[in-house]
């Protein structure tokens, strides 16, 4: 279930700007992808920024919905901004797209958004973003994720030339390592393991965590230099999906 927020006032666009991962004005007449970070970088909640005339809304998942305006409004001060709760429906789908729904910014596969509507067109968007490795806030994507580690950059969800933001140095830090050492990628599974179960070395170590599943394959988070040998999530096997080079995940 979705949520809508509305930021209306002439500061609108400079008062996002100095707050959101992404340059709000890629969301004029479409829609951008974008993250509200703590100050160390971690996410408070993930959401696609619609830009129209007279307002910018944006369309978070539900349970996040309250505390992002919270948080909204702490930030607003002395600014011209207007925030609320909007009761207005957002519909998905991968098909035709009707009059008025706009491309999903994150990836071409996840179709398209119309807003004033509600519903869905049947696809199987587990079986979707498990296919592209897209994550889903509160799923995969948590309080305490590091964006970078979760895919935003490949998702179109952070731009490193906008200026500063809240995070933005933890997450230029983590862009400029030589190397990703931890991430979100697909794997391949043999027997079943629910939504978060650890999955462990054979000595027992942690290597990651298994999340939305589709058939044989799901997406997890992995430590990297923990992939050699057998890996096991309850009594599932599980094993790196090579057709998803680890590399693609990476920041």
């Amino acid at each position: 279930m979705r949520a809508l927020i509305e930021v209306a006032g002439g500061d609108r666009e400079t008062f996002l700007q100095n707050l959101v991962t992404n340059d709000v004005a890629r969301a004029r007449g479409g829609l951008a992808y974008a993250a509200l970070l703590t100050p160390q970088g971690k996410l408070l909640a993930d959401f696609l920024l619609k830009g129209e005339e007279d307002r910018i809304l944006l369309d978070v998942a539900g349970p996040w919905a309250a505390p992002l305006l919270q948080r909204l409004s702490m930030y607003r001060l002395r600014a011209d901004v207007a925030l609320r709760p909007l009761a207005l429906g957002v519909a998905r789908g991968t098909g035709r797209p009707p009059p008025g729904a706009l491309p999903d910014p994150r990836h071409p596969a996840l179709g398209w958004r119309l807003y004033g509507e509600a519903g869905e067109d049947g696809t199987d968007w587990d079986a979707l973003r498990v296919e592209h490795v897209i994550p889903e806030s509160g799923v995969e994507l948590t309080p305490d994720t590091y964006i970078l580690e979760a895919g935003f950059e490949r998702l179109g969800g952070v731009d490193f030339r906008k200026g500063c933001y809240v995070g933005q140095e933890v997450t230029a830090r983590m862009k400029h390592k030589t190397q990703a050492r931890k991430g979100l990628a697909r794997v391949r599974v043999e027997g079943e393991a629910p939504v978060g179960t650890p999955i462990l070395m054979a000595d027992g170590r942690e290597a990651g965590t298994l999340f939305t599943r589709s058939g044989g394959r799901a997406l997890a988070h992995l430590r990297y230099d923990r992939l050699d040998g057998p890996l096991a999530a309850g009594t599932a096997r599980v094993r790196a999906d090579p057709a998803w080079p680890l590399s693609a995940t990476g920041s």
